[in-house]
This record gives structure tokens, sequence and C-alpha cells, in this order.
């Protein structure tokens, strides 16, 4: 089986996305599993060739995917050539990098679309410079989910230490209890079941998370957890899915990690992604599950204040190479 053609977009020009980009691309284990397009801005990542110190590596511009060479040190580059390089300033938020890293975006979505592409691979965005940019959207996941038409959708995050999967996502706290519901909860269980039924080939250990301390303390501490979690575990358990929950939210994690869970359903972004990363920053990656398209992308922002110093860690870009390619093998 051919590599399969994972199409990365750069991310917002004025942060790390540029630099993480060429690291990982230098990476022979990534030339390995995968054939590699940039979707971005060839004198932008030129210049993050020249801070990564990378004096081997060639920057290829291309129009189209068939114009790739897909060869060792050799980055290939769909070049929208969108940014003006005497007004970029790295480090610093701009309307005009928001607006390039949406269209890096949109051109590869509609390269898979087009299967010209096997999967895709996001760089990081800054949310505030998009929405200056006037896109409304929240993130990557809203985009991809509009573009293709996806109604169930969820944010999976991909670690050796532990798999996660939120609820709700980009959402301020106050918000969650009144988000939630029955549905949602066992969209999200049923989602974890499929994906990891596929990927492992075996019924998965679902550990669901408790929204409030010790999952609510029969109500004491809240009424979601009995009220909303409990019921949509009891129909998923019917479903012949392996769940248990709500599990105390200071807890589950620790049972994950030491191999009781498979995953983890988490009720809100930081629930989850707290253990996540203090177990595996710059090693997790985030996987959007439900789409008709292989998505992954870094667990980590833009770094605005280490962006042009040459300082960027690549772990997590790798991985998200990785896993895309893992995934797309798979069909998951």
């Amino acid at each position: 089986m051919d590599r399969p053609i994972i199409g990365i977009t750069m991310g917002d020009p004025a942060g790390i996305g540029p630099e993480v980009c060429v690291k990982s691309l230098a990476d022979p284990e990534v030339f390995r599993v995968a054939r590699c397009v940039v979707i971005g801005d060839s004198k932008v990542l030129s210049y993050a060739v020249k801070i990564s110190k990378l004096p081997g590596i060639k920057i290829n511009p291309i129009k189209s995917i068939e114009e790739a060479k897909f060869q060792r040190n050799i980055i290939d580059v769909l070049d929208l050539s969108n940014i003006d390089i005497h007004k970029l300033k790295i480090g610093t938020l701009s309307p005009m990098c928001g607006r390039a890293s949406i269209e890096y975006l949109e051109a590869a979505i509609k390269l898979a679309k087009e299967g010209k592409i096997d999967a895709i691979t996001t760089g990081p965005i800054n949310k505030e410079a998009i929405q200056k940019a006037g896109f409304k959207f929240q993130g990557h996941t809203e985009i991809l989910a509009r573009r293709t038409k996806t109604k169930e959708y969820g944010m999976l995050f991909v670690s050796d230490a532990l798999w996660v999967l939120l609820v709700t996502t980009h959402i301020p706290l106050k918000d969650v209890p009144k988000t939630l519901n029955k549905k949602k909860v066992l969209s999200k269980i049923k989602m974890a079941h499929e994906i990891l039924s596929r990927i492992r080939g075996r019924r998965p250990r679902i550990g669901v998370a408790g929204l409030n301390p010790h999952a609510g303390e029969s109500g004491i501490f809240g009424k979601e957890d009995i009220k909303i979690i409990k019921p949509a575990v009891e129909e998923a358990k019917k479903m012949g899915i392996d769940a248990k929950g709500p599990i105390s939210p200071d807890a589950v994690f620790n049972l994950a990690n030491a191999g009781v869970f498979d995953i983890v359903i988490a009720m809100y972004h930081d629930q989850g992604l707290i253990p996540l990363k203090l177990l595996s920053f710059n090693k997790s990656v985030n996987v959007t599950v439900g789409l008709p398209i292989v998505r992954t992308s870094v667990d980590h922002g833009t770094g605005f204040d280490i962006a042009g110093k040459g300082w960027a860690n690549p772990g997590s870009m790798i991985q998200a190479i990785k896993v895309a390619a893992h995934f797309k093998t798979r069909n998951a």
C-alpha cells in the first residue's frame, strides 16, 4: 500500500505552525509513514527553515498536488502566496494571518473532498485573529463540520497515556451544565465505541467522567450526574457497549492511565485536557471524529511568545501526521 498523502495546513503564519511543519517534515519517520504536502506560503516556510537551522531542507513551491515530488528533504508546498512577507510580524496577532490560516484550511478541505489528499493535519490557528479577519467560527473543528455538513462530530485526543473524547468543546464553563443532555453524552459514548472498535479490533472499555465533584455524590453536589450522565451510560450498556460511569472526575483519568479504561468521555474541555497535557504535552494529538475526512491536529496553540526563535517543539505535529496516516490506513 502506498503511503497516504497528508495535507498539512501551515496554521497562523505569525505563530509556531510554520516552524513545527518544517521540523516535522525533516523527520525521517514522518517520511516513512506518509507523503506530505504543506498548504501554506512558501516564503514563510523558507524563513521557518532558516530559523530552524535545517540547511539540508529545500522548499518546493507547487500549484497542484500533481506537481509534488514527495522526496526526502524536499518540502512540497501548495503555495497560496497569501502573505505579504514585508508586513508579517512574527509573534503578533493580525487579521492578515487569521485570513490566511482559514484559506489554508479551506484549500485542504477542497483537496480532501476531491480525493487528492487522504487526510488533513492542521497547524495551530489563533481564534482571535480569525475573528478579526471576519470569520465567526470558534476553530478548525467547527469549520470542518460546517464544510462537510457533519452534525455529529467530536474532539478526540490521543496519546500514549490517555485517550479522551469531549462531550462539549469550546464553550464557557458556565454554559456546560445547561448544554449537557443525555443525547449528547450517549452520542459521544457511541462514537468512542465505534472508533476504538475499528482501530483496536475489540470492544473498548469506556470510562465516563462525572460533571461534578465526586460525580455529584448522589445529588449533593449537583443533579446532572444522576439525571443526564447515568441514564446515558445505562442506555449505552443496553446497546452492548462496555461503559462505566459517571465516575468521579478526580479518579477516572488515573484509572485510564493505569489501563482500566481505553478511553475517557470528558464532559468539558479542561476536564479532559488538563490531565492529558499533564501526562503527554507535545505528544498528544487532536482527532476530529465523525467527519467524512480524517483530520488530526496539534494539541497546542500558536505560541506567539516563542515564534520566530527556533525553539518550537515539533513533537505534537509529528505525532499528528503519524496518527493521520494510521487512521487512514485503518479506515477509521
